[in-house]
């Protein structure tokens, strides 16, 4: 694992890392048989920017869906947030997270972007890239570019998010009526897979599984964290 795409020591080794890192992205589908799959998220104290990320890694086996013991990490954010370098604030963390699991999921979903960032650098690829793991970024609100054509109201309703000329998601309505998600490539996973198991795991439900299953675990871990004698005490999480 590359030091300087975790922890920059600056904005500029930041914005190059992010470049190093769009570059060694794969976007065509390079993974095995997926027997277990898992989800990736954080949560913090609300408007708190400077308090500790609590991550979690949140696996279940595939096909039968038995929801397995999340990996769980609790670190002060390295670097200040800054709009388009949520990566270098979220991936230790979730490094941390994916270092105590059990096993090694085949695949992940991530709460966030993959390549439809500016940069082409969203915490699904910052994250997959750093892990050498296939992910998949599934984001709730558009960071750049806009839907091109008109994306039905039917549930598996599809059309692309495009920037620059590029199209960088698929905007997917999950569930009638309700607001679409944003599916791109995080790494060695293409657009149309990425798609598929999205599809795969939503249930009628707007986010897949694996999300719903993260963002449980990290805001468990941020309650349990804030209800310890350690916090109490005025304590702090590992640097």
């Amino acid at each position: 694992m590359n030091r300087d795409w975790l922890l920059p020591a600056t904005l500029s080794e930041a914005t190059r890392a992010q470049c190093e890192i769009a570059e060694a992205c794969e976007t065509r589908d390079r993974f095995g048989d997926v027997r277990l799959i898992a989800g990736a998220d954080t949560s913090m104290k609300w408007r708190d920017s400077t308090g500790p990320i609590h991550a979690a890694i949140a696996p279940l086996r595939w096909p039968g869906r038995e929801v397995l013991p999340p990996g769980l990490a609790t670190r002060m954010p390295p670097f200040a947030y800054v709009p388009g370098y949520l990566g270098f604030r979220e991936a230790p963390a979730l490094v941390a997270a994916w270092k105590t699991l059990a096993e090694t999921p085949g695949l992940l979903l991530v709460d966030g972007h993959g390549r439809a960032h500016p940069r082409r650098c969203g915490i699904a690829t910052h994250l997959g890239v750093l892990l050498d793991v296939p992910a998949i970024g599934v984001a709730k609100s558009i960071l750049c570019g806009r839907i091109e054509g008109v994306l039905g109201e039917a549930p598996g309703s599809q059309a692309p998010l495009v920037d620059r000329g590029e199209v960088v998601a698929i905007a997917l309505r999950t569930r009638a009526r309700a607001l679409p998600i944003y599916v791109g490539t995080g790494h060695r996973v293409s657009l149309e897979t990425a798609v598929a198991w999205v599809l795969a795991l939503t249930d009628e439900r707007r986010l897949p599984l694996t999300t719903r299953l993260a963002h449980d675990a990290a805001n468990a871990a941020r309650v349990a964290w804030q209800s310890s004698p350690h916090f109490l005490r005025g304590g702090g999480p590992p640097a």
